[in-house]
């Protein structure tokens, strides 16, 4: 099975991304790496608490 990945719009703060940006080059990631990054903490962190969610 191959895997797509998804595309969206992220309207955020401009503050927000120039931290997140310059969290993301200290990384050597792009920005969008960096978010999923994100992402995927806060979903393994969530599924430690409440047990894994079925998708």
């Amino acid at each position: 099975m191959v895997k797509h990945p998804v595309r969206f719009t992220l309207r955020i703060e401009q503050a927000l991304y120039r931290k997140i940006t310059y969290i993301a080059k200290q990384e050597v990631r792009s920005v969008n790496r960096e978010i999923e990054q994100l992402i995927k903490h806060h979903v393994a962190a969530f599924e430690a608490e409440h047990g894994r969610i079925n998708v």
